[in-house]
Protein backbone atom coordinates (compact mmCIF):
# COMPACT_ATOMS: atom_id res chain seq x y z
CA UNK A 1 0.00 0.00 0.00
CA UNK A 2 1.57 3.05 -1.03
CA UNK A 3 1.57 6.64 1.41
CA UNK A 4 -1.24 7.82 -1.30
CA UNK A 5 -3.31 5.17 -0.69
CA UNK A 6 -2.64 5.09 2.89
CA UNK A 7 -3.74 9.16 3.53
CA UNK A 8 -6.82 7.62 1.42
CA UNK A 9 -8.10 5.75 4.30
CA UNK A 10 -10.21 6.12 7.39
CA UNK A 11 -10.11 4.52 10.58
CA UNK A 12 -12.39 1.51 10.86
CA UNK A 13 -14.11 2.96 14.08
CA UNK A 14 -15.52 5.51 12.10
CA UNK A 15 -19.29 4.70 10.77
CA UNK A 16 -19.69 5.53 7.33
CA UNK A 17 -22.24 7.49 8.11
CA UNK A 18 -20.79 10.39 10.38
CA UNK A 19 -18.20 10.70 7.86
CA UNK A 20 -20.88 11.51 4.73
CA UNK A 21 -22.39 13.69 7.19
CA UNK A 22 -18.79 15.48 7.98
CA UNK A 23 -18.36 16.14 4.51
CA UNK A 24 -21.70 17.46 3.52
CA UNK A 25 -21.22 19.75 6.23
CA UNK A 26 -18.17 20.84 4.78
CA UNK A 27 -18.95 21.73 1.47
CA UNK A 28 -18.71 25.54 0.70
CA UNK A 29 -22.14 27.23 -0.58
CA UNK A 30 -20.44 29.22 -3.88
CA UNK A 31 -21.52 30.63 -7.13
CA UNK A 32 -20.20 30.80 -10.15
CA UNK A 33 -20.93 33.08 -13.75
CA UNK A 34 -19.29 33.43 -16.48
CA UNK A 35 -21.61 36.46 -17.92
CA UNK A 36 -22.81 38.18 -14.59
CA UNK A 37 -26.37 37.29 -15.40
CA UNK A 38 -26.94 33.56 -14.73
CA UNK A 39 -25.07 31.54 -12.36
CA UNK A 40 -24.24 28.16 -11.17
CA UNK A 41 -24.20 27.03 -7.46
CA UNK A 42 -23.38 24.55 -4.99
CA UNK A 43 -24.33 24.31 -1.49
CA UNK A 44 -24.52 21.62 1.60
CA UNK A 45 -27.84 19.74 1.92
CA UNK A 46 -28.85 22.23 4.86
CA UNK A 47 -28.55 25.21 2.50
CA UNK A 48 -32.44 26.29 1.96
CA UNK A 49 -31.94 26.69 -1.92
CA UNK A 50 -35.22 26.02 -3.30
CA UNK A 51 -36.21 26.80 -6.80
CA UNK A 52 -37.24 30.10 -6.74
CA UNK A 53 -35.93 31.37 -3.05
CA UNK A 54 -33.76 34.46 -2.86
CA UNK A 55 -29.57 34.22 -2.17
CA UNK A 56 -26.77 36.78 -1.91
CA UNK A 57 -23.73 36.36 -3.54
CA UNK A 58 -20.57 38.32 -2.22
CA UNK A 59 -18.79 39.06 -5.80
CA UNK A 60 -15.68 41.25 -6.33
CA UNK A 61 -17.63 44.24 -6.73
CA UNK A 62 -20.01 43.49 -3.59
CA UNK A 63 -23.29 41.79 -2.71
CA UNK A 64 -25.68 41.34 -5.13
CA UNK A 65 -29.19 39.56 -5.24
CA UNK A 66 -29.92 36.26 -7.11
CA UNK A 67 -32.64 33.81 -7.92
CA UNK A 68 -32.70 30.12 -7.74
CA UNK A 69 -34.17 28.77 -10.59
CA UNK A 70 -33.56 25.28 -10.05
CA UNK A 71 -31.62 23.08 -7.67
CA UNK A 72 -30.87 19.47 -7.37
CA UNK A 73 -29.41 16.54 -5.19
CA UNK A 74 -25.70 15.74 -6.82
CA UNK A 75 -24.28 13.05 -5.40
CA UNK A 76 -20.29 13.15 -5.55
CA UNK A 77 -17.51 10.41 -4.46
CA UNK A 78 -15.59 10.95 -1.35
CA UNK A 79 -12.93 9.15 0.55
CA UNK A 80 -12.25 5.65 0.66
CA UNK A 81 -12.52 3.77 4.28
CA UNK A 82 -12.11 0.82 5.65
CA UNK A 83 -15.10 -1.18 7.03
CA UNK A 84 -15.24 -4.56 8.92
CA UNK A 85 -18.38 -7.03 8.62
CA UNK A 86 -19.33 -10.23 8.07
CA UNK A 87 -17.31 -11.21 5.22
CA UNK A 88 -14.27 -9.31 6.73
CA UNK A 89 -12.42 -6.61 6.29
CA UNK A 90 -12.58 -4.37 2.94
CA UNK A 91 -12.02 -0.91 1.72
CA UNK A 92 -14.86 0.99 0.01
CA UNK A 93 -15.55 4.83 -0.99
CA UNK A 94 -17.96 7.34 0.72
CA UNK A 95 -20.09 8.79 -1.44
CA UNK A 96 -22.13 12.20 -0.24
CA UNK A 97 -24.69 14.82 -1.79
CA UNK A 98 -24.18 18.43 -2.63
CA UNK A 99 -26.79 20.51 -3.89
CA UNK A 100 -26.16 21.76 -7.30
CA UNK A 101 -28.27 24.39 -9.52
CA UNK A 102 -28.21 27.03 -11.40
CA UNK A 103 -30.06 30.98 -10.90
CA UNK A 104 -30.64 34.37 -11.99
CA UNK A 105 -28.65 36.96 -11.08
CA UNK A 106 -31.03 40.02 -10.55
CA UNK A 107 -28.85 43.20 -9.75
CA UNK A 108 -26.11 43.98 -12.43
CA UNK A 109 -22.91 42.12 -11.82
CA UNK A 110 -20.12 41.08 -13.28
CA UNK A 111 -18.35 37.83 -14.02
CA UNK A 112 -17.55 35.96 -10.46
CA UNK A 113 -15.70 33.02 -9.72
CA UNK A 114 -16.32 30.81 -6.63
CA UNK A 115 -18.38 33.68 -4.72
CA UNK A 116 -19.68 33.09 -1.15
CA UNK A 117 -22.90 32.54 -1.18
CA UNK A 118 -25.72 32.23 1.33
CA UNK A 119 -29.65 32.44 1.83
CA UNK A 120 -30.86 36.37 1.72
CA UNK A 121 -32.15 37.89 4.62
CA UNK A 122 -36.00 39.13 3.94
CA UNK A 123 -34.95 42.91 4.22
CA UNK A 124 -32.59 42.23 1.48
CA UNK A 125 -35.07 41.08 -0.83
CA UNK A 126 -37.33 43.71 0.10
CA UNK A 127 -34.90 46.74 -0.13
CA UNK A 128 -33.77 45.05 -3.86
CA UNK A 129 -38.09 45.19 -4.28
CA UNK A 130 -38.06 48.69 -3.47
CA UNK A 131 -35.50 50.03 -5.24
CA UNK A 132 -36.86 48.37 -8.68
CA UNK A 133 -40.33 48.89 -8.73
CA UNK A 134 -41.76 51.08 -11.09
CA UNK A 135 -43.34 54.24 -10.63
CA UNK A 136 -46.89 53.29 -10.66
CA UNK A 137 -49.49 51.85 -8.64
CA UNK A 138 -48.73 48.88 -6.71
CA UNK A 139 -51.34 46.18 -5.88
CA UNK A 140 -50.31 44.36 -2.59
CA UNK A 141 -51.84 41.06 -3.27
CA UNK A 142 -50.52 39.13 0.30
CA UNK A 143 -46.48 38.17 0.83
CA UNK A 144 -43.22 36.49 -0.79
CA UNK A 145 -42.95 33.14 -0.16
CA UNK A 146 -39.37 32.82 0.67
CA UNK A 147 -39.75 36.09 2.51
CA UNK A 148 -42.48 36.17 4.18
CA UNK A 149 -42.33 39.73 6.10
CA UNK A 150 -42.21 41.14 2.64
CA UNK A 151 -45.30 41.90 0.34
CA UNK A 152 -45.81 40.93 -2.49
CA UNK A 153 -46.92 43.63 -5.26
CA UNK A 154 -48.06 43.55 -8.57
CA UNK A 155 -47.17 46.23 -11.19
CA UNK A 156 -50.73 48.13 -12.18
CA UNK A 157 -49.06 49.02 -15.38
CA UNK A 158 -48.77 45.30 -16.37
CA UNK A 159 -52.35 44.81 -16.55
CA UNK A 160 -51.79 46.56 -19.90
CA UNK A 161 -50.91 43.16 -21.06
CA UNK A 162 -53.45 40.47 -20.93
CA UNK A 163 -53.24 38.08 -18.07
CA UNK A 164 -53.78 34.08 -17.74
CA UNK A 165 -54.78 32.63 -14.07
CA UNK A 166 -55.39 28.64 -13.46
CA UNK A 167 -55.74 26.38 -11.20
CA UNK A 168 -57.02 23.45 -10.43
CA UNK A 169 -59.94 23.06 -7.99
CA UNK A 170 -59.18 24.06 -4.56
CA UNK A 171 -56.03 25.84 -5.62
CA UNK A 172 -57.83 29.13 -4.11
CA UNK A 173 -58.04 30.69 -7.93
CA UNK A 174 -61.38 32.35 -6.87
CA UNK A 175 -59.86 33.78 -3.77
CA UNK A 176 -56.87 34.96 -5.29
CA UNK A 177 -59.03 36.80 -8.43
CA UNK A 178 -61.12 38.79 -5.97
CA UNK A 179 -57.67 40.06 -4.34
CA UNK A 180 -56.21 41.12 -7.17
CA UNK A 181 -59.49 43.03 -8.68
CA UNK A 182 -59.92 44.30 -5.02
CA UNK A 183 -56.78 46.23 -5.57
CA UNK A 184 -56.89 47.28 -9.15
CA UNK A 185 -60.52 48.71 -7.77
CA UNK A 186 -58.83 50.31 -5.17
CA UNK A 187 -55.70 51.73 -6.43
CA UNK A 188 -56.11 52.18 -10.21
CA UNK A 189 -59.19 54.14 -12.50
CA UNK A 190 -59.63 50.60 -14.28
CA UNK A 191 -62.66 49.41 -15.55
CA UNK A 192 -63.52 45.99 -14.93
CA UNK A 193 -66.55 43.65 -16.46
CA UNK A 194 -66.83 40.27 -15.04
CA UNK A 195 -67.91 36.80 -16.88
CA UNK A 196 -68.79 35.48 -13.37
CA UNK A 197 -69.87 31.26 -14.49
CA UNK A 198 -69.81 30.33 -10.53
CA UNK A 199 -70.91 33.82 -8.81
CA UNK A 200 -68.18 33.66 -6.92
CA UNK A 201 -68.22 37.37 -7.46
CA UNK A 202 -71.52 37.91 -6.87
CA UNK A 203 -71.45 39.86 -3.46
CA UNK A 204 -68.13 41.86 -4.78
CA UNK A 205 -69.76 45.58 -3.56
CA UNK A 206 -70.05 43.84 -0.31
CA UNK A 207 -67.55 44.19 2.74
CA UNK A 208 -66.32 41.17 4.40
CA UNK A 209 -66.60 40.87 8.12
CA UNK A 210 -62.80 41.32 9.67
CA UNK A 211 -61.89 43.06 7.52
CA UNK A 212 -59.21 45.86 7.73
CA UNK A 213 -61.74 49.50 8.86
CA UNK A 214 -59.21 51.36 6.69
CA UNK A 215 -59.83 49.38 3.10
CA UNK A 216 -63.14 48.56 4.44
CA UNK A 217 -64.00 52.28 4.61
CA UNK A 218 -62.42 52.43 0.74
CA UNK A 219 -63.75 49.82 -0.55
CA UNK A 220 -67.25 50.78 0.82
CA UNK A 221 -66.88 54.08 -1.45
CA UNK A 222 -65.62 52.04 -4.49
CA UNK A 223 -69.05 49.70 -3.91
CA UNK A 224 -71.29 53.18 -4.73
CA UNK A 225 -70.00 52.48 -8.96
CA UNK A 226 -70.04 48.55 -8.71
CA UNK A 227 -73.01 46.49 -10.29
CA UNK A 228 -73.83 43.16 -10.05
CA UNK A 229 -76.47 41.75 -13.13
CA UNK A 230 -78.08 38.34 -12.40
CA UNK A 231 -81.14 36.73 -13.94
CA UNK A 232 -84.02 37.24 -11.32
CA UNK A 233 -82.75 40.46 -9.96
CA UNK A 234 -84.83 43.50 -9.78
CA UNK A 235 -83.90 46.94 -10.70
CA UNK A 236 -80.63 47.85 -12.02
CA UNK A 237 -79.40 44.61 -10.84
CA UNK A 238 -81.36 42.75 -13.33
CA UNK A 239 -79.92 40.94 -15.72
CA UNK A 240 -81.24 41.67 -19.23
CA UNK A 241 -80.46 42.50 -23.05
CA UNK A 242 -83.11 42.95 -26.31
CA UNK A 243 -82.79 40.47 -29.00
CA UNK A 244 -82.68 43.24 -31.53
CA UNK A 245 -79.81 44.83 -29.46
CA UNK A 246 -77.47 41.53 -30.48
CA UNK A 247 -75.43 41.80 -33.81
CA UNK A 248 -76.52 39.79 -36.84
CA UNK A 249 -74.72 37.04 -36.52
CA UNK A 250 -75.75 36.84 -32.68
CA UNK A 251 -79.32 37.17 -33.43
CA UNK A 252 -78.86 34.07 -36.02
CA UNK A 253 -76.86 31.54 -33.71
CA UNK A 254 -79.37 32.36 -30.64
CA UNK A 255 -81.93 31.00 -33.35
CA UNK A 256 -79.58 28.33 -34.92
CA UNK A 257 -80.01 29.62 -37.98
CA UNK A 258 -77.29 28.87 -41.15
CA UNK A 259 -77.63 31.70 -43.71
CA UNK A 260 -76.83 29.05 -46.69
CA UNK A 261 -78.84 26.37 -45.29
CA UNK A 262 -81.66 27.97 -43.20
CA UNK A 263 -82.29 30.46 -46.34
CA UNK A 264 -85.97 30.98 -45.93
CA UNK A 265 -85.74 31.35 -42.28
CA UNK A 266 -82.94 33.41 -42.19
CA UNK A 267 -84.54 36.05 -44.78
CA UNK A 268 -87.60 35.98 -42.39
CA UNK A 269 -85.39 36.77 -39.49
CA UNK A 270 -83.82 39.92 -41.35
CA UNK A 271 -87.28 41.51 -42.16
CA UNK A 272 -88.24 41.19 -38.42
CA UNK A 273 -84.76 42.87 -37.53
CA UNK A 274 -85.86 45.65 -40.38
CA UNK A 275 -89.39 46.07 -39.28
CA UNK A 276 -88.14 46.84 -35.55
CA UNK A 277 -85.41 49.04 -36.70
CA UNK A 278 -87.92 51.07 -38.44
CA UNK A 279 -89.62 51.61 -35.90
CA UNK A 280 -91.87 49.04 -35.44
CA UNK A 281 -93.31 48.57 -31.79
CA UNK A 282 -93.73 45.03 -30.06
CA UNK A 283 -97.37 45.41 -30.24
CA UNK A 284 -97.28 45.79 -34.34
CA UNK A 285 -94.32 43.05 -34.52
CA UNK A 286 -96.56 40.39 -32.78
CA UNK A 287 -99.31 41.57 -35.02
CA UNK A 288 -97.25 40.68 -38.32
CA UNK A 289 -96.26 37.43 -36.42
CA UNK A 290 -100.03 36.57 -35.66
CA UNK A 291 -100.40 36.66 -39.74
CA UNK A 292 -97.24 35.49 -41.65
CA UNK A 293 -95.95 34.49 -44.42
CA UNK A 294 -94.93 31.00 -44.72
CA UNK A 295 -91.06 31.66 -44.40
CA UNK A 296 -91.91 33.66 -40.85
CA UNK A 297 -94.10 30.67 -39.57
CA UNK A 298 -91.16 28.73 -40.00
CA UNK A 299 -89.29 30.79 -38.24
CA UNK A 300 -91.68 31.12 -35.52
CA UNK A 301 -92.25 27.30 -34.75
CA UNK A 302 -88.30 27.62 -34.80
CA UNK A 303 -88.20 30.13 -31.84
CA UNK A 304 -91.35 27.93 -30.28
CA UNK A 305 -89.45 24.74 -30.90
CA UNK A 306 -86.02 26.08 -29.14
CA UNK A 307 -87.78 27.86 -26.67
CA UNK A 308 -86.28 31.19 -27.29
CA UNK A 309 -89.42 32.71 -26.20
CA UNK A 310 -89.10 31.48 -22.72
CA UNK A 311 -85.52 32.70 -21.84
CA UNK A 312 -84.80 34.49 -18.80
CA UNK A 313 -82.16 37.11 -20.37
CA UNK A 314 -84.65 38.81 -22.43
CA UNK A 315 -85.83 42.14 -21.98
CA UNK A 316 -89.61 42.02 -21.28
CA UNK A 317 -90.78 46.07 -22.06
CA UNK A 318 -90.74 47.96 -25.29
CA UNK A 319 -87.12 49.90 -25.60
CA UNK A 320 -86.39 48.62 -21.89
CA UNK A 321 -82.79 48.92 -21.50
CA UNK A 322 -80.56 46.21 -20.44
CA UNK A 323 -76.85 44.99 -20.11
CA UNK A 324 -75.50 45.95 -23.39
CA UNK A 325 -76.27 49.55 -23.09
CA UNK A 326 -75.28 49.96 -19.59
CA UNK A 327 -71.69 48.64 -21.39
CA UNK A 328 -71.66 51.88 -23.02
CA UNK A 329 -72.53 54.00 -19.80
CA UNK A 330 -69.99 55.39 -18.09
CA UNK A 331 -70.42 55.89 -14.55
CA UNK A 332 -69.50 52.23 -13.58
CA UNK A 333 -66.46 51.17 -12.49
CA UNK A 334 -67.25 47.07 -11.81
CA UNK A 335 -69.88 45.33 -14.00
CA UNK A 336 -70.35 41.53 -12.58
CA UNK A 337 -72.42 39.75 -14.98
CA UNK A 338 -73.60 37.01 -12.55
CA UNK A 339 -73.83 33.91 -15.49
CA UNK A 340 -74.23 31.62 -12.91
CA UNK A 341 -77.91 32.66 -11.93
CA UNK A 342 -79.07 31.54 -14.96
CA UNK A 343 -80.21 28.05 -15.56
CA UNK A 344 -80.11 27.51 -19.69
CA UNK A 345 -76.96 26.91 -20.94
CA UNK A 346 -77.19 28.13 -24.08
CA UNK A 347 -78.68 31.51 -22.44
CA UNK A 348 -75.38 31.76 -20.27
CA UNK A 349 -73.53 31.27 -23.87
CA UNK A 350 -75.53 34.12 -25.42
CA UNK A 351 -74.68 36.00 -22.44
CA UNK A 352 -71.47 35.67 -22.70
CA UNK A 353 -70.90 36.01 -26.61
CA UNK A 354 -72.89 39.45 -26.61
CA UNK A 355 -70.44 40.81 -23.77
CA UNK A 356 -67.48 40.05 -25.62
CA UNK A 357 -69.11 41.42 -28.93
CA UNK A 358 -70.51 44.81 -27.41
CA UNK A 359 -67.15 45.21 -25.78
CA UNK A 360 -65.52 45.20 -29.14
CA UNK A 361 -68.15 47.35 -30.56
CA UNK A 362 -67.08 49.97 -28.16
CA UNK A 363 -63.06 50.00 -28.87
CA UNK A 364 -63.00 53.46 -30.50
CA UNK A 365 -63.95 54.87 -27.61
CA UNK A 366 -60.60 53.59 -25.72
CA UNK A 367 -61.58 53.74 -22.23
CA UNK A 368 -59.24 51.25 -20.64
CA UNK A 369 -61.24 48.23 -19.52
CA UNK A 370 -60.18 44.79 -17.73
CA UNK A 371 -62.74 42.26 -19.37
CA UNK A 372 -62.36 39.20 -16.63
CA UNK A 373 -63.27 35.81 -18.39
CA UNK A 374 -63.55 33.27 -15.66
CA UNK A 375 -63.78 29.46 -16.20
CA UNK A 376 -62.65 30.66 -19.58
CA UNK A 377 -63.05 26.96 -21.20
CA UNK A 378 -66.80 27.34 -21.18
CA UNK A 379 -66.38 30.87 -23.15
CA UNK A 380 -63.42 30.15 -25.61
CA UNK A 381 -62.58 26.86 -25.79
CA UNK A 382 -59.87 25.10 -27.83
CA UNK A 383 -62.61 23.58 -30.07
CA UNK A 384 -66.43 23.73 -30.08
CA UNK A 385 -69.62 23.15 -32.03
CA UNK A 386 -72.06 25.55 -30.65
CA UNK A 387 -72.65 28.25 -32.70
CA UNK A 388 -72.44 31.24 -29.66
CA UNK A 389 -69.51 29.65 -27.93
CA UNK A 390 -67.45 29.43 -31.48
CA UNK A 391 -68.98 33.39 -31.72
CA UNK A 392 -67.73 34.16 -28.20
CA UNK A 393 -64.72 32.30 -28.85
CA UNK A 394 -63.81 34.44 -32.12
CA UNK A 395 -64.46 37.56 -29.76
CA UNK A 396 -61.90 36.24 -27.44
CA UNK A 397 -58.95 36.03 -29.72
CA UNK A 398 -59.97 38.67 -31.66
CA UNK A 399 -59.26 40.83 -28.48
CA UNK A 400 -56.86 38.88 -27.36
CA UNK A 401 -55.19 39.73 -30.66
CA UNK A 402 -55.78 43.52 -31.54
CA UNK A 403 -57.78 44.45 -28.01
CA UNK A 404 -54.78 46.33 -26.15
CA UNK A 405 -54.01 49.09 -28.42
CA UNK A 406 -57.98 50.00 -27.82
CA UNK A 407 -57.53 49.98 -24.52
CA UNK A 408 -59.27 46.66 -24.09
CA UNK A 409 -57.54 43.88 -21.63
CA UNK A 410 -58.01 40.45 -21.04
CA UNK A 411 -57.75 38.45 -17.41
CA UNK A 412 -58.68 34.76 -18.47
CA UNK A 413 -58.89 31.73 -15.95
CA UNK A 414 -59.44 28.84 -15.81
CA UNK A 415 -58.70 24.80 -14.37
CA UNK A 416 -58.05 23.68 -17.22
CA UNK A 417 -55.46 25.08 -19.67
CA UNK A 418 -55.41 22.99 -22.57
CA UNK A 419 -58.83 23.13 -23.23
CA UNK A 420 -58.53 27.08 -23.68
CA UNK A 421 -57.71 28.46 -27.64
CA UNK A 422 -54.27 28.42 -27.64
CA UNK A 423 -54.60 31.83 -29.70
CA UNK A 424 -56.12 33.64 -26.57
CA UNK A 425 -53.58 32.04 -24.47
CA UNK A 426 -50.84 32.74 -26.33
CA UNK A 427 -51.19 36.80 -26.24
CA UNK A 428 -51.72 36.43 -22.33
CA UNK A 429 -47.84 38.35 -21.23
CA UNK A 430 -48.65 37.65 -17.10
CA UNK A 431 -48.94 34.25 -15.68
CA UNK A 432 -50.24 33.67 -12.11
CA UNK A 433 -50.39 29.79 -12.05
CA UNK A 434 -51.81 27.90 -8.84
CA UNK A 435 -51.77 24.18 -7.87
CA UNK A 436 -51.82 22.16 -10.70
CA UNK A 437 -52.02 18.22 -10.75
CA UNK A 438 -51.91 17.35 -14.17
CA UNK A 439 -48.64 16.78 -15.93
CA UNK A 440 -49.81 17.31 -19.33
CA UNK A 441 -51.52 21.14 -18.62
CA UNK A 442 -48.02 21.63 -16.91
CA UNK A 443 -45.97 20.80 -20.39
CA UNK A 444 -48.75 22.79 -22.29
CA UNK A 445 -48.20 25.91 -20.02
CA UNK A 446 -44.32 25.18 -19.99
CA UNK A 447 -44.72 25.46 -23.92
CA UNK A 448 -46.75 28.73 -24.04
CA UNK A 449 -45.06 31.02 -21.30
CA UNK A 450 -41.47 31.00 -22.20
CA UNK A 451 -41.32 34.08 -19.60
CA UNK A 452 -41.53 31.89 -16.87
CA UNK A 453 -38.48 28.92 -15.84
CA UNK A 454 -40.44 25.48 -17.03
CA UNK A 455 -38.14 24.39 -13.05
CA UNK A 456 -40.56 26.99 -11.74
CA UNK A 457 -43.81 26.19 -13.28
CA UNK A 458 -43.04 22.27 -12.12
CA UNK A 459 -43.05 23.43 -8.44
CA UNK A 460 -46.68 23.86 -8.90
CA UNK A 461 -47.78 19.86 -7.99
CA UNK A 462 -46.69 21.33 -4.40
CA UNK A 463 -47.94 24.48 -3.66
CA UNK A 464 -50.47 24.90 -1.21
CA UNK A 465 -53.96 26.31 -1.07
CA UNK A 466 -53.31 30.01 -1.67
CA UNK A 467 -49.69 29.62 -3.12
CA UNK A 468 -48.78 30.63 -6.78
CA UNK A 469 -46.35 31.68 -9.12
CA UNK A 470 -46.71 35.34 -10.99
CA UNK A 471 -44.51 35.74 -13.87
CA UNK A 472 -44.70 38.59 -16.85
CA UNK A 473 -45.01 42.07 -16.66
CA UNK A 474 -46.82 42.62 -13.59
CA UNK A 475 -43.87 41.36 -11.20
CA UNK A 476 -40.09 42.52 -12.60
CA UNK A 477 -39.26 38.88 -12.11
CA UNK A 478 -41.42 35.30 -11.56
CA UNK A 479 -41.95 35.43 -8.24
CA UNK A 480 -44.02 32.86 -5.72
CA UNK A 481 -46.44 34.87 -3.70
CA UNK A 482 -48.69 33.60 -0.96
CA UNK A 483 -52.16 35.11 -1.35
CA UNK A 484 -53.33 37.53 1.28
CA UNK A 485 -56.80 38.34 2.77
CA UNK A 486 -59.39 39.56 0.99
CA UNK A 487 -61.80 42.91 1.70
CA UNK A 488 -65.38 41.93 -0.44
CA UNK A 489 -67.54 39.32 0.14
CA UNK A 490 -67.22 35.53 -1.08
CA UNK A 491 -70.29 34.70 -3.19
CA UNK A 492 -70.09 30.91 -4.43
CA UNK A 493 -69.24 28.32 -2.28
CA UNK A 494 -68.29 24.82 -2.50
CA UNK A 495 -70.88 22.06 -1.16
CA UNK A 496 -70.25 21.27 2.28
CA UNK A 497 -68.13 18.13 3.19
CA UNK A 498 -69.89 17.08 6.00
CA UNK A 499 -71.11 13.84 4.57
CA UNK A 500 -68.10 13.12 4.87
CA UNK A 501 -67.75 12.89 8.46
CA UNK A 502 -68.10 9.62 11.14
CA UNK A 503 -71.34 9.13 11.74
CA UNK A 504 -70.44 5.52 12.65
CA UNK A 505 -70.50 5.94 16.67
CA UNK A 506 -73.72 7.82 16.38
CA UNK A 507 -77.20 6.11 17.07
CA UNK A 508 -79.49 6.25 14.42
CA UNK A 509 -82.16 8.37 15.19
CA UNK A 510 -86.21 7.40 15.36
Amino acid sequence: MGHDDEAQLTAVEQPQHDIRRELEAAVAPIARSLDGRSFELQAPVDEPVQPGSYVSIETGGGAVLGQVVESRLDLREGPEVETTGTLGTYRTRVAYHVVGGRGVVLEDAAPFHEAPLRTAEPAEVGAYLDRTAPKRARLEIGHLAFAPDVSARLDAGGFGRHTFLCGQSGSGKSYALSVMLEQLLLDTDLRIVVLDPNSDFARLPETRDGADPEKAARWAERAQHMEVRRSGGTGAGRLHMRFFDLGARSRAAVAELDPLRDRDEYSALLNVIEREASGATVAELEESVRNPSPEEAALSLRIRNLGLLEWSIWSREDRESGLLERLGEDDWRALVVDLGSIQVERERAAVAEAVLAELWELRDRRRPTLCVIDEAHNVCPATTGEPLTALSTEHAVRIAGEGRKFGLHLLVSTQRPSKVHDNVLSQCDNLVLMRMNSAADIAHLTGLFSYAPASLIERSTVFRQGEALVAGGIVGHPTFVRVGGRISQEGGSDVPADWAADRGARAPEG
